[in-house]
């Protein structure tokens, strides 16, 4: 018989969500397991508030990476940085860091397969032939160690099973989108068998570039993974190898000009802003006030090119305990050229190259003593950094302004990153109603760092070339060591209900801002120490017979908060200063509340509200001087719904599924400053799908914001050093079809 037992969900979740699911006899609930502990549990049985993103709703709303994964949870926001192929900004209840430095780490750790990804560099990834994706919400320090001071991403992809089966997905869509998907499980024995996954994705921007000579900005992505999965008496293996490569143009930024009158410094105001009559300080105005036109010399390409392994080993011991082995590689090889003043001129381009090797272990043992669990392990990660970067400043006036002003900046970086862990967490049941769960993790972390710059500059006034100087040489250590764990109750009243009340704190690393630094002593002050969340979070969950509804509400102490600062330079007409320091203490609570109905055997919905009242630094003034105490953290907004609304009916034989679903956003800033030209209007992205599924076709119909809703993923407020914003605009309509056709 096949013993692949502990994957044996794989084939169903082809075709079913398991966040909105249903029997295939009555409207009732199924079981919902996550692995928020490092185990397959019931998700009512965890004290951790937790949202979950189904197979289905991935597949078939057209979803392609992880940076859409904000329109199915409330209370979380992921925005591309600077541009797609670019490290995300990944925000969980407030907590979140705005900053497009290849060399940074999120405050919000992600876990692919059981393993981490290690720096932010690693969190853009494409999601295909997907199982489940777990957001866990609140800092997970113990089990998932540092860097999830606001919660963790765990992203389960399909393993092999039992049976020889497969599927192959073709698609076509607007702005040249186009698709094809497919997988494939062969049973090699009674004990083992493998899976082959692949992904090709070809698809134009929604916003476009007037400027002719421009080439057309868009990206070509394949990515492939090959899975192996044995099951012997007392043992079991798990192998992976996956490869990408994706390459193209940068998308094109948009240019919000603030100026009336640039000489005389006359401000638009910020609704008029980035319209005709409003201008950069070099006059410069794209020409058309349509949201999604810019123009711009946009001649920017981008490569990426991804491979690695993941090892997962277990014994089971006995009925009662495992011993479980994690190993994984990473190596990614990117260059990203840019174009950040948004216009034709040569105003500010360059390049963000790096090289990054990340190699990961984890070792735990976890035990059931009657009806207490015991995890406890150790963890390894070791990531280096190689970052080739360089900035080409006012070209266009060389030779007209001071030679300091039209520089070109060379910012080298090797950053090395070592850190071991140890953890242990035991969840005791005092009583048949009562849980205890105590959790501890010690970590030490080090980060070595090389910085070199170079100039380019002009030191001969008849060549306008310029000669490379040496600028600075900076070279370092950060330490850092500390305690983090977790404290909860659990009471269920009955088999229906949970409650619970948990203490938790969590820590992002310290480490070097490799960004660009304008002088010596920016590159000397450069390092930072680590931040810490504490957290109280009381909630309940509670499943019925047609529903499953949750609820929690949470405070954070929020102390020593690393915070991106991109402040005006003292030198007019410079670059502004682009800090990373811990200057920040914030305070930070709200509410959740999540139901999934399920209404008739036809219809279902499903309801998410996130509600964040506060989220303002208690006291902060940045290096300038500037008082931003009681500013609003960027990236937050107040009210934020996910709804979503399915009804499947079975038609000739086969069975339509359709479904309608919006994400709401309040307003929110880009920026601590608060600043009324970097705000985000208060916006909703509906979205929709049709599929019908007859035998072994489905053909489906999907379209994501559906009424081309205008919004931002960021505006980086430039206006000191060019009088405008760089506008990374989000995707604007895009509607697409899939046939797939499953053997």
């Amino acid at each position: 018989m096949f013993k692949l037992s502990a994957l044996s969900i794989s084939i169903s979740l082809l075709f079913v969500n398991p966040s909105v699911s249903f029997s295939a006899d009555e409207s009732a609930m199924e079981t919902i397991e996550v692995y928020a502990q490092k185990r397959k549990q019931n998700i009512e049985d965890v004290s951790v508030s937790i949202s979950t993103i189904g197979a289905k709703q991935i597949e078939s709303q057209g979803v392609k990476d992880v940076t859409e994964l904000g329109t199915f949870v409330a209370n979380l926001k992921i925005s591309q940085n600077a541009a797609e192929g670019t490290p995300p900004a990944i925000n969980i209840r407030g907590i979140g860091l705005l900053d497009y430095n290849t060399a940074n780490t999120s405050p919000i750790a992600m876990y692919v397969d059981g393993l981490s990804v290690g720096s932010a560099n690693n969190q853009i990834a494409n999601l295909f032939d997907i199982e489940q994706v777990e957001v866990l919400k609140g800092p997970q320090g113990t089990l998932f160690g540092r860097n999830s001071t606001g919660g963790a991403l765990l992203v389960r992809t399909k393993r092999p099973d039992d049976g020889n089966y497969g599927y192959v997905k073709l698609g076509a869509g607007t702005d040249d989108w186009r698709r094809a998907q497919g997988a494939y499980n062969a049973r090699l024995n009674d004990e083992s068998a493998i899976r082959v996954a692949f992904s090709h994705t070809d698809y134009e921007y929604t916003s476009y570039n007037l400027l002719e000579t421009s080439p057309e900005a868009g990206l070509t992505q394949n990515d492939l993974r090959f899975s192996y999965l044995g099951e012997w008496d007392n043992w079991s293996a798990y192998v992976k190898g996956y490869y990408g490569h994706w390459d193209g143009i940068v998308q094109p930024v948009g240019n919000i000009g603030i100026f009336k009158d640039p000489t005389n410094q006359v401000r638009c105001t910020p609704s008029e802003a980035g319209k005709i009559g409003c201008v950069d300080s070099f006059g410069f105005n794209d020409g058309n006030d349509g949201f999604w036109a810019v123009r711009v010399n946009n001649n920017s390409p981008h490569l990426s090119i991804y491979k690695g392994w993941g090892l997962e080993l277990q014994w089971q011991q006995n009925d009662s305990a495992s011993v479980t082995y994690l190993n994984g590689f990473n190596r990614l090889d990117r260059d990203h050229a840019f174009n950040c003043d948004g216009s034709p001129a040569q105003l500010c381009e360059g390049e963000l190259g790096l090289k990054s090797e990340l190699v990961t272990n984890e070792l735990r043992y976890q035990a059931e003593f009657g009806k207490d669990h015991l995890t406890i392990g150790v963890f390894h990660l070791e990531e280096r950094i190689y970052q080739n970067n360089h900035n080409d400043i006012l070209r266009d006036f060389r030779g007209v302004l001071a030679p300091q002003l039209t520089t070109t900046f060379f910012y080298d970086n090797e950053i090395i990153t070592k850190s071991i862990a140890l953890f242990s967490q035991y969840e005791w049941q005092l009583s048949e109603n009562h849980m205890f769960t105590l959790g501890i993790r010690y970590s030490d972390e080090s980060v070595d760092y090389d910085s070199v710059s170079r100039l380019n500059f002009i030191t001969n006034p008849t060549d306008l070339n310029g000669s490379i100087i040496p600028f600075y040489t900076v070279v370092g250590k950060v330490n850092d060591d500390g305690v983090s764990g977790k404290v909860a109750w659990n009471y269920t009243p009955s088999d229906e209900l949970l409650i619970y009340y948990s203490l938790a704190n969590g820590s992002k690393s310290g480490g070097y801002n490799g960004g660009l630094l304008s002088s010596a002593e920016q590159a000397q002050l450069a390092d930072y120490g680590p931040e810490e969340t504490m957290s109280h979070e009381i909630g309940f969950k509670l499943n019925g017979t047609d529903y499953f509804v949750s609820g929690a509400v949470f405070y954070y102490d929020y102390q020593d908060q690393q915070v991106f600062m991109n402040q005006a330079a003292s030198t007019p007409g410079a670059p502004p200063l682009q800090l990373l320091e811990n200057v920040g203490e914030s305070m930070i609570y709200g509410a959740e509340f999540e139901l999934d109905y399920t209404i008739t055997n036809e219809l279902s919905s499903r309801l998410a509200i996130g509600y964040i009242p506060e989220a303002n630094f208690e006291e902060f003034t940045d290096p300038l001087g500037n008082t931003l105490t009681d500013n609003r953290l960027p990236f937050t907004s107040e009210w934020n719904v996910a709804a979503e609304l399915a009804y499947k009916v079975s038609i000739q034989g086969g069975e339509l599924d359709t479904v309608i679903g919006v994400d709401f956003q309040s307003d929110y800033y880009f920026d601590q400053n608060q600043n009324p030209y970097a705000n985000q209007a208060s916006y909703a992205l509906w979205r929709a799908n049709v599929s019908y599924q007859y035998a072994d076709w489905e053909v489906g119909v999907w379209a994501k914001n559906l009424f081309d809703k205008e919004y931002s993923h960021l505006k980086f407020d430039l206006s000191s050093f060019l009088g405008m914003l760089e506008d990374f605009k989000g995707e604007g309509q895009r509607v697409g079809l899939d046939v797939t056709y499953n053997f």
